[in-house]
Parts: structure tokens; sequence; C-alpha cells
């Protein structure tokens, strides 16, 4: 027992030193500043797997991540929490005259709004106004608010739509970034600051402020001294000479002339196929699949004849045809007017009964519902298909994006889904009453994912708790397994100390009376009683020898139960003349310890009953297994006895009770003419196997339930000799 209990605390302590070695190597492989470095965003793929954006619409395009929202403080971070030195460098172009955009390091504790993050931002910024220029290289630092290190003015200014190439790289607690100015590769500003209280590690991100942007060629590599200081060496260019120079785009103070302006409400009185030129001023609330506008009274889609670029939030003068539509206008062959940049609008909260009237078509709205499932269409978008009460609806995506959300997106989750409603059937198909037409990935949010309670989850739930019975089961039994295993070599140290102690006095003891008896008379009366010692001797030393091969296990362990047995009765049955017949099938030499050792404990009182006091002339033992259940029956001819009498005994009783101890089912039948069998029904310990945990499983269900209230009436009557 106690080595036993050694080996399974030494066995404890390795698992349990191997498992906290793995957790820290695990804690130390995640904690790792320079884990996953150097890094190459492959946006050709089109998805957004490892990012998590804040605010904006960022989608994937042609290669290279944009914003087209003018939201103020969009950003969308990347990469592990605790990189530490390290650079990030892309081309970028701004999307706006206004504004800025740029790249973000070292960040934590994002959340969405302006300046929410901890970290370090370097960008190109524009005009910071319609009467104001900056065109400058930024540098600073946010906390929930916005600390600016440095500012470089460029000299041929920030221009919209043109690439630039940014480099921001963090050392212990100096900060550098650079800009390469696109049209002469020689020249780049550099600005630089020192922090004292800077932050150590975080994550890279991008970020855009009152403009959009696109970026692309994306790179992360791990920074050291010398790159810091390569990047301080560089000179400041000379500056352009005046020939160089590209002069600033002109800043519009009035705005252009609007013919026949109206409001979207308006359109939808006007006949259909009007030759009459109509204006309307809108912001814009979507750019894919169609250009749609919003102003105060609703929206409308816009068919233009020269696509210009164009982003969430600007603000616009379209001139063109009427079509009034059902629901909301349409303007054909229009001509769009960029006026000003402006903030993106908020969705309108509308539930889907409310969406599925109409009344919000073409207007960027905001509606709940349970993801009911999720396919592409023929144009290649993702089309989710929703229910909110009894009222079905769909969301849809195009671009390269929806790929990256089709697996994130479970059946039975609550989203929240931002778009621009259409009940145009080019979009619904008839099949719903309206549909959602979303921008980018950033419109879906999931609120929480799909019930536990699904009828997948029960299964695997009630399938999950069957093994987890089965195998605390199982640990039981192996338990029991080390307990039987520790009594019986308890019994062998019994069993040797009784040989090596008791046995040899007893023997001792008789040699020496026999020697005594030899040098008295033999018709004395102490030669008698010398007799009558050495004949008490013999006996309580043929006991002892029967005791000590009783208790071996490796007695019952290499003969076998039923050939143990038979040696036993064999034993017993020293004078008269008693047959003994054992039968038992092959199976029975693989019989567990605690099961092999309990039923040889039980055969043992049943045969020495039977040559006490039934005077049999047969005892048959019979041992067989079928089907996982041992059936063990001693059996003789002998005189019984009558059952009906109310008996209690310390053999059979104990016999009762080992029979409990292993969960079988005891029996016992006798009568004058037939003699005494005893029965013992037992089941084998399954093994861990799938077949098998099924099965014991309906087994046991089923024996309990027709057979487990009537054991005590069958097992009712007590039997003693």
């Amino acid at each position: 027992m106690k080595r036993s209990t050694r080996r399974g605390l030494q066995a404890l302590g390795t698992a349990l030193i191997l498992a906290a070695a793995s957790a820290w190597l695990v804690v130390a492989w995640l904690h790792n500043p320079s884990r996953g470095l150097p890094r190459t965003f492959a946006l050709q793929t089109g998805s957004l797997d490892n990012w998590q954006s804040f605010g904006g619409t960022w989608n994937v395009t042609h290669g290279a991540m944009r914003n087209d929202s003018d939201e103020r403080g969009a950003k969308i971070l990347t990469g592990s929490r605790y990189w530490k030195n390290y650079s990030i460098e892309a081309d970028m172009e701004l999307l706006g005259a206004e504004g800025d955009a740029g790249l973000i390091v070292r960040s934590s504790d994002e959340q969405t709004g302006v300046d929410a993050y901890k970290g370090y931002y370097a960008g190109l910024r524009g005009r910071e106004s319609q009467i104001s220029t900056d065109d400058s290289l930024i540098l600073g630092k946010a906390g929930y608010e916005y600390t600016e290190f440095q500012h470089i003015p460029l000299p041929d200014g920030v221009v919209p739509f043109r690439w630039y190439h940014l480099k921001l790289l963090v050392y212990g607690c100096h900060i550098v970034a650079s800009v390469t100015w696109p049209l002469h590769s020689g020249r780049t500003y550099t600005t630089s600051a020192v922090d004292p209280h800077c932050y150590t590690h975080g994550r890279v991100g991008l970020r855009s402020y009152a403009s959009g942007g696109v970026w692309k060629n994306i790179r992360v590599l791990p920074a050291t001294k010398s790159d810091m200081e390569k990047m301080l060496a560089v000179p400041p260019p000379p500056p352009l000479p005046p020939g160089k120079r590209t002069p600033p785009p002109p800043i519009a103070t009035t705005e252009p002339p609007a013919p026949n302006l109206t409001t979207i409400n308006r359109l939808r009185l006007m006949p259909a196929g009007s030759s009459r030129a109509t204006t309307i001023r809108g912001v814009v609330i979507a750019t894919a699949p169609r250009l749609y506008i919003e102003d105060s009274t609703g929206g409308a889609a816009v068919d233009a004849s020269k696509a210009i670029p164009l982003k969430i939030g600007d603000e616009v003068q379209a001139t063109g045809l009427v079509s009034p539509g059902t629901f909301s206008p349409v303007l054909r062959h229009a001509i769009v007017r960029l006026l000003w940049a402006s903030t993106p609008i908020p969705p309108v909260f509308a539930t889907s009964s409310q969406a599925a009237t109409g009344a919000f078509d073409a207007t960027f709205v905001e509606v709940r519902g349970l993801l009911q499932s999720k396919s592409y269409n023929r144009a290649h978008a993702l089309v989710l298909h929703l229910r909110a009460g009894q009222q079905t609806f769909q969301a849809l995506l195009y671009g390269e994006q929806a790929a990256s959300l089709y697996e994130k997106l479970k059946p039975g989750s609550l989203l929240a889904v931002q778009g621009v409603c259409v009940v145009d059937p080019l979009y619904t198909h008839n099949l719903t009453p309206f549909a959602l037409l979303l921008r980018s990935g950033g419109d879906l949010d999931i609120l929480h994912g799909p019930p536990w309670w699904t009828p997948q989850h029960l299964i695997e739930l009630t399938i999950a708790v069957f093994l987890l019975l089965f195998f605390i089961q199982y640990l039981h039994s192996r338990m029991e397994h080390w307990r039987m295993r520790a009594v019986l070599d308890e019994r062998g140290r019994l069993a040797h100390e009784m040989h090596d102690t008791l046995a040899q006095s007893f023997a001792g003891i008789g040699f020496q009376l026999e020697a005594l008896r030899n040098q008295l008379p033999s018709d004395g009366d102490a030669c008698r009683h010398l007799n009558i010692a050495r004949d008490l001797v013999r006996y309580s030393h043929e006991e002892a020898r029967r005791n000590v091969a009783s208790l071996r296990p490796e007695f019952l362990a290499s003969l076998g139960l039923v050939a143990a047995l038979k040696r036993f009765a064999d034993g017993r049955l020293t004078v008269g003349k008693v047959q003994v017949l054992a039968e038992g099938n092959d199976d029975a030499l693989t019989l567990p310890p605690g099961l092999a050792d309990t039923l040889f404990r039980i055969g043992q009182e049943a045969i020495a009953n039977a040559v006490r006091h039934a005077h049999p002339s047969v005892i048959a033992i019979y041992l067989h297994i079928v089907n996982g259940t041992v059936e063990f029956v001693v059996q003789d001819d002998g005189i019984g006895f009558d059952q009906s009498t109310a008996t209690t005994g310390f053999g059979l009783e104990g016999m009762r009770r080992r029979a409990e101890m292993i969960s079988a089912r005891f029996n016992i039948n006798s009568s004058s003419e037939n003699g005494t069998t005893v029965m013992v029904h037992a089941s084998l310990p399954p093994s861990l196997t799938w077949k098998t945990v099924l099965l014991y499983t309906w087994t046991h269900l089923k024996e309990l339930l027709l057979h487990g209230f009537d054991h005590a009436a069958k097992d009712s009557h007590p039997y003693s000799r």
C-alpha cells in the first residue's frame, strides 16, 4: 500500500511539474516581445481576420487597407500586445484635403472614440480647416487625450490622392517618424521625441482623423538601437527650387451654384422621366454597390454619369433626372460634385417591422436580428438571413472582406447591423421585404453568440456528462483495483510471516513432542497425553499451512479461480469419498484481482459449509463468463436445509456482504432432495471505448428500471449452518 501510494504521489508530482513547466513555457511564448516579428501583411487575400477595428468603414480592396469614412479617430489594430521595440512602415495616401492619417505603435486599452487608446501616433496632416493649412508630418502621444510632440511642415504640402512612404519606430522611450516625398525619393523628413513616461509595449495600427485613407505594403520589423540611430542620421533635405514645387490645391470659399435645389423627400412627388434637371444636396452614406446620399428628409440612390472618388461622410451635390420610385427616388445620369468633407451621419435605429414598411428606404439605419443562415449570391456578396420576431430580412456585404467574416458569424447569434435600407427587388429578390447594404465589416456587430442550449450543444453536453461519469466510475474502479492489490500484497506478507513463524513453530513443537514421547513408556498416562498434544499440534500445523496457502495471492493468480477452489476442496476432503467437479472457461483466468479474490472467499465458505454440514457425495464448481457477466456456482448434493427457518449465520452473512461489495447478485437455493446451490452473478468492469460507454450506459439504465427494485425480494432468505 505504501509503495503504491508513493508511486502515485511521485507520478502526480511529476505531472504537476510538467504541467507547470508547460504553462510557464506557453506564457513565456505568449509574452515574448519578438513573437510574430518580422511581419508583412498579405492584404491581397482580402481578409481582416487578425485586425480589430474601432470606428470607420475598414475594408481590403486590391491589396490595400482602406477607410472611406471621414469619422474622427477611426482606427484598426493588429499584432501582439507584448511587442516592445519595433518599427512599422507603409505606403499611404489621404482621401481628403483635410484631416490626417497615419500609423499607431505600442497601442493598448483601445476603445471607439477620438484618441480613445494608449499609444503613439505619427501621420500626415493636410488642412486643419477651410481657411488654414498645416501640411505637416506630426508625431504625438494618445492617452484618451492627444499630446503632440513634434510637427514638421512639408515644403511641398500634403496632397490628397498621392502616395507617401511613412515609417514609425520605437526603441525604449525614443519615438522616431519619417516620411519620404514620393516625387523626390531622396527627400526624407524625420522627426523624433523622447517620452520619459513612455508606454513600453503594445500593438500596431492604422488611424485616420476627419479624412479617409489608404495603406499598402505594411511591414512590422524588430528594431535595434542602430536602426534608430540610422533614421536619426538622415539629414534634412535642402529646399526645393521654385520650379519644382507643387502648388497646393485651391480652397473653396464659396459654394457652387445649385439650379433647382430641392430636398430628397420632395422628389417623390415629381413625375417619372422628368426632363427637368433637379439638384439635391446630402451626405454620402454608401459608395458601393451603389451611391446613396441622405439629407434631413430622406435618402436617394444616385446613378452618376461619371465616377469620382468619394468617401463616407462627404457633402456632395448631385444634379440629374428623377425616377420617383415607390418609396424613395433615384437620380439618374447625375453629375456629382464634391462640396467638402464632413462627418459621417449616425444610423437611425429602427425595428424590422418599421423598416419593412419602406419608410426608411435609402436611409442609413441600424436593425437588430438573429442570424438564421448565411450564403453567397451570384454577385459574390455575403448574404445574411436574419429574423427579428416574426419579421425576416437580409443583410448584404460586398467586397473581399465578406470571406473573412463568413466563418466568424454563427447561426443563432444576435447581430446589430448598420446599412442602407433598400426595398428594391434587385437586392431582396422578393424573398424578404427589405435588405440592408453593409458598407464594411465594421457595420456588423455581434452582440452575443448563439445560445448554448441549441440541440447540438445539448447533445454534446449529454455525451460529455456521460463520458465524465464513466471516467469517474473507471477511476473509482481503478482505485478499488489498487486498494485490492494492496490488500492482496498485505495478505501475501502475512502468509509469509505465518509460514516463517507460526507454521515453523508448530513444526518445531511437533518434533519436540515426538522426541519426548519416544523417551516415555507407551502405556502410561503421560504418553497418552503427549499423543493428544502431538495430534493437536499436527492439526494446527495443517490449518496454518492451509491458511498460508489461501492467503498467498500468487496461489490464486497462478492457478486461476476454479483450480484454486478445487485444490482447496481437495485439501478439505482428507477422508471419505466425495467427488469434486470443476468447470470454467479460459476467460476466467483474466478476472480482475478484486473480483477473483471475493469469489474465491465466497467459494471457500460454500465448500467449507458443504463439507462440515451437508455430507455430500459430489461438490461441483462452475465459473463462466458470458457477455461481460460472471456466473459463479458452488453446488452440492448433500442433505440441504430448510430455508423457511429464520436463521442467521456469520459465514453466510459474510458471503452475502462480500457479494454486495462487488455489486453482485447473491442467491441460495437449498432442499433436502436437491442439496444446496450458491449462485453469484457479477459484472466485469467495462473497457474504456466508445462502444462500451454506450453499451454500459444503456445496460445500467435498463437494469435499474427493470430489475432495480426486486433484488431485495429475491435475496431475502438467510442461510446458516
